[in-house]
C-alpha cells in the first residue's frame, strides 16, 4: 500500500522539479505551435513514480492522452489495484 507520507514526498519532488524547470526559460524555447509535454520519473527505496504534464491548444488532445492512461489501467490492472482517479 502507498503510504501517505510516501505520495507527499512524491509530490513535493515533483513540486520542486517543475519549478525548476520553469525558471528556465530556454526549456521553453522549442516548444511546438500547439501542443507540448513534460515528463518526469523517479524513484526511492519503495518504489518508482512518473508524471506526464501536457498542454494543447486542442482539448481533444488532452482527452486522447488521459484516455489512453485509462485504457493502460483497464488492460494492466486488476481490479483491486486500479486507482481511483483525483482530478481538481
Amino acid at each position: 500500500m502507498i503510504e501517505k507520507s510516501d505520495a507527499s514526498r512524491v509530490v513535493e519532488t515533483l513540486a520542486a522539479n517543475l519549478r525548476d524547470v520553469s525558471r528556465n526559460i530556454k526549456n521553453f524555447e522549442r516548444l511546438p505551435d500547439r501542443y507540448w509535454g513534460y515528463f518526469a520519473k523517479g524513484h526511492d527505496a519503495k518504489g518508482k513514480f512518473g508524471v506526464i504534464l501536457a498542454y494543447s491548444e486542442s482539448g481533444d488532445d488532452i482527452d486522447r492522452l488521459i484516455k489512453i492512461h485509462e485504457e493502460w489501467i483497464r488492460d494492466n490492472l486488476s481490479g483491486n489495484e486500479r486507482p481511483q482517479a483525483r482530478t481538481r
